[in-house]
């Protein structure tokens, strides 16, 4: 069976800085897995993490309650 975490202590493995494994859904209902990730900043106010890609240097912005998967846990609000 999965384990799985809720979504605050989601956050906090985000604030670390060690580099995870992220699976979330786009607006547009795709999900999107990304390795070694690197949280860069939190916008409380928003909801957002911008995290950055370590191997192609992509910085993306993803909402939290968009989250499904960190280091293969999954997240339930």
């Amino acid at each position: 069976m999965a384990q799985s975490i809720h979504i605050s202590t989601a956050r906090k493995i985000l604030q670390s800085p060690d580099p995870v494994d992220l699976a979330f859904w786009t607006k547009d209902g795709h999900l999107i897995e990304l390795k070694d990730c690197v949280a860069l900043r939190y916008n409380f106010r928003a909801g957002t993490h911008n995290v950055k890609v370590l191997s192609s240097r992509e910085i993306r912005t993803i909402r939290d309650v968009c989250l499904y998967k960190i280091n293969d846990m999954t997240i339930f609000l």
